[in-house]
């Protein structure tokens, strides 16, 4: 049955007609708000492994060699032959460029990776990047490069409760210079932040309307061992409100009619690492959650799109 939203599944088949796969690698970088360079710790609800908890280990090797680990761990369950190369662990354009090009290069250049996922934040996308980011989309078309920013939220209170460390004008900036580059960008939106209420969410995906990104991932708040929102949790911070299975899908519900119906669904949920997750436990049964999801779209004869209203464009912020 097909989806009543624009999902990363539904883009892969219509571009290559099958079922396309990611293999989460770790590039050995670090983040400018973990080393000093903007902060120390990193955001507040970001782990020690830097967000990529599901990346195969560096200690692997090479990024080929990575690569190579993820593919193993298909064996016979997958139905395509397609891989994505998600450089997910830190700030994956945080590094000298020389060093950056030898990274992607090896992913690019692997046999049965028909592209890369590049996760970063928005203050580390140089001019230099950019046009390395250029240079390599070009070489190695018909291969692509996706960037995905960590945003997070449009409101700048919230950004300086989680220590995201860069203004709203950072991400209107680099956005405006990905798409002069014709780089498709993915943006990462977390719903349930602390002191945000539903309207505050529902604002965020409003906001991103208008810079027509390629894709969006709407995450659920996980407070995770070790980070800094679990003192919050742990000491019951008043801000830091839990949602349950039933209201973060009515959030959810509300974020997807907001949204442009172009925009593609990347995530729906997000994933806490068993052993590390605090809360919500009732997210760990990814499963049911996107049953939920699913069925309470279906009753409510709702989709992608049903309150979108255009509002302008990038050029009118």
């Amino acid at each position: 049955m097909e989806k009543p939203y624009y999902s990363l599944d539904k883009y892969f088949k219509g571009i290559y007609g099958e079922k396309c796969y990611k293999i989460a690698i770790d590039a050995g970088l670090s983040c400018p708000n973990r080393d000093g360079t903007i902060g120390y710790g990193g955001c507040t609800f970001c782990s020690a492994g830097g967000s990529g908890d599901f990346a195969v280990s560096r200690a692997v090797g090479s990024i080929q060699d990575q690569i190579d680990a993820g593919l193993a761990l298909f064996g016979d369950k997958k139905t395509g032959n397609r891989f994505v190369a998600y450089y997910q662990a830190y700030t994956n354009t945080y590094g000298k460029p020389s060093l950056l090009e030898q990274i992607y290069r090896e992913g690019l250049s692997h046999p049965q990776i028909m592209g890369i996922s590049i996760a970063t934040r928005p203050d580390c996308l140089s001019f230099e990047i950019l046009d390395l980011l250029d240079r390599l989309r070009r070489e190695y078309a018909p291969k692509f490069i996706w960037i995905e920013l960590g945003l997070q939220t449009c409101h700048e209170r919230t950004a300086r409760l989680i220590n995201r460390g860069y203004p709203l004008s950072v991400f209107e900036q680099a956005m405006r210079a990905l798409r002069e580059q014709s780089i498709p960008t993915i943006v990462h939106v977390i719903l349930g932040l602390p002191g945000e209420t539903p309207e505050d969410m529902y604002a965020t995906v409003s906001y991103l309307n208008a810079f027509q990104p390629f894709g969006i991932k709407l995450q659920l708040l996980h407070i995770l061992k070790g980070t800094g929102l679990a003192l919050d949790y742990e000491q019951h911070s008043p801000d830091l409100h839990i949602m349950e299975l039933q209201e973060y899908i009515h959030v959810l519900i509300h974020c997807l009619e907001l949204l442009d119906p172009g925009i593609i669904i990347h995530r729906l949920t997000g994933d806490g690492p068993k052993d590390l997750l605090l809360a919500p436990l009732w997210s760990l049964n990814k499963r049911k959650v996107l049953n939920t999801l699913h069925q309470t779209l279906k009753d409510q004869k709702t989709y992608q799109g049903r309150c979108y209203h255009y509002a302008g464009s990038i050029d009118s912020l």
